[in-house]
């Protein structure tokens, strides 16, 4: 039997566990467990991290328990990675392992104000203040935020990091410490994908920074050690794969451009998932845009080895815009039931969608946005607010594509595509008719989890992956089918719409209806 790699995919709606043989990147088994959101205050988005460990547990049991079945030997498993939804903020205590909050999850908003008073002691209040260093603007969305929101408001955290004992985390650094032994000596690091949305991060020196700590009042002995994304951190702890080395750790979207063998400067692809994230890799030198994007740490693949940077395009509501339809509202009834009924349409009929929900990431970065339905009459049914649901997906994407364009001066002429979404036939030949290019699905869906396989087989010590063979991996094309100029006209039209969206919200008391009905 040729070995396999198994890969943890945790993500904001689900966690996975998938196997891979080594030799092939074919997927052997998987298992998936959906995560519960939860939505204590209007704007706040919370998960419980013992789910999420419990989901892991429950995805790995479920996993190995299918490969006997396949008469596989799960000790063939080599390695594993851990691939997560990124920027999501924990802190637990060391010395009992457990959670001292509910983990703040990245779209989370209720850090606006504590985003306001730090960019109000910016030099010339400017929310780029830190960018030369973290790549990123001082928003909602990053992890040091978050992390100063729950220092200033949580009792528990406030004395455990008094008391020393309190650890910080994204969600791979909090699982792979419960993987390898917790409070019984597990391993407290982050990878390098990671550590860079944060915003503790120098992306040019590759440490933790002192400077940025002290910015955001965060104590650095609570912050995990910072790796590479491809070696061994420690080793499984008392389940079925107790003594297999955890050697691979990417972001989500890094472990994508990963999978989608994004290696050479001016790659990118597009993941559709809960969010939207457009990543060009633009190699071993940071580029810094100009057009509100973001500039992150790709990945690192190995301790010796170069670290690689991408440009990236963050689009906050994508797969949780048919989350919405289907819970909130009860348009449909199945995340896939979109489809049918947009087709059924076949237009939006002059309805254009702008889901703000979270405000305005790339290219705005406007936390004041709200989402907006415009353009609607008499005629419009729910058919057509399917239809216009996926169109918003596709103008989103179009401009981050129209600002990666404009921030590296050579267009790109065709998109690579991955994620939950892209099984949307629709959806992806409205994205080629409205970018004007064409959309390229790969047969192999799986690329987040694909890409941490790799970074974990290729790991010194393990080097049962090589990461630059080319995989046998087929494809679908979807070429525009409308002319430019209508796509043109639709886009306009959608620009305008968030236009309507912008400085909807205010934390101005006399405007909060909040306030006035507590």
């Amino acid at each position: 039997m040729d070995p396999l790699v198994a890969a943890i995919d945790q993500g904001t709606s689900s966690t996975r566990f998938l196997v891979f043989n080594a030799k092939t990147a074919e997927l052997i088994s998987h298992h998936q467990v959906e995560i519960k959101q939860r939505f204590p205050k209007e704007g706040w988005v919370e998960e419980d991290p013992k789910e999420i460990m419990l989901s892991v547990y429950e995805c790995i049991e479920r996993t190995c328990e299918k490969l006997c079945q396949l008469n596989i030997d799960i000790s063939n498993i080599k390695a594993l990675g851990v691939t997560n939804q990124r920027e999501t903020t924990l802190v637990w205590d060391k010395e009992t392992g457990e959670p001292l909050y509910n983990a703040i999850v990245w779209l989370d908003l209720r850090t606006q104000p504590t985003v306001e008073r730090l960019i109000n002691k910016a030099p010339g209040r400017n929310k780029n203040h830190l960018k030369h260093k973290t790549g990123l603007p001082i928003s909602t969305y990053f992890s040091a935020v978050k992390l100063r929101w729950l220092l200033d408001n949580v009792d528990e955290v406030q004395q455990a990091v008094l008391s020393r004992q309190a650890l910080f985390g994204t969600v791979d650094s909090w699982i792979i410490w419960c993987l390898t032994g917790g409070r019984n000596g597990g391993v407290h690091c982050t990878d390098v994908s990671n550590a860079s949305r944060t915003m503790l991060f120098n992306i040019n020196t590759m440490a933790w920074d002192p400077e940025l700590c002290r910015y955001f009042e965060v104590p650095m002995e609570i912050l995990p050690k910072v790796r590479s994304s491809s070696e061994i951190y420690g080793w499984m702890k008392s389940n079925s794969l107790a003594g297999v080395p955890i050697s691979g750790c990417l972001g989500d979207q890094s472990a994508a451009l990963v999978g989608q063998m994004c290696f050479r400067e001016g790659q990118a692809k597009n993941t559709y998932g809960t969010g939207c994230f457009l990543l060009r890799n633009t190699g071993t030198k940071p580029v810094m845009s100009e057009h509100g994007l973001l500039t992150t740490v790709a990945y690192k693949l190995g301790k010796n080895e170069p670290a690689c940077y991408a440009l990236e395009g963050s689009v906050a509501i994508a797969g949780a815009v048919v989350r919405w339809l289907k819970d909130n509202m009860g348009i449909v009834q199945s995340s896939s039931e979109i489809e049918k009924l947009a087709a059924a349409a076949g237009t939006s009929y002059g309805c254009y969608f702008v889901p703000a929900f979270s405000g305005l990431y790339a290219p705005y970065w406007e936390p004041s946005a709200r989402g907006i339905i415009c353009g609607l009459t008499q005629f419009t049914n729910r058919k057509h607010l399917a239809f216009a649901a996926l169109e918003a997906v596709c103008f989103q994407t179009r401009e981050i594509l129209d600002a990666m364009n404009q921030d590296s001066g050579v267009p790109l002429t065709e998109l690579q595509v991955d994620g939950g979404m892209t099984s949307n036939r629709l959806l992806m030949q409205l994205q080629a008719d409205i970018l004007c290019i064409p959309v390229v699905r790969p047969t192999m869906s799986e690329t987040t989890a694909l890409g941490v396989a790799m970074a974990a087989g290729a790991a010194e010590g393990v080097d049962v992956w090589h990461l630059r063979r080319n995989l046998a991996v087929g494809a679908e094309r979807f070429e525009p089918q409308i002319n430019s100029d209508e796509s043109e006209f639709r886009f306009a039209r959608w620009k305008k719409a968030v236009q309507k969206a912008m400085n909807w919200e205010t934390t101005e008391p006399c405007c909060n209806t909040n306030d006035q009905q507590q």
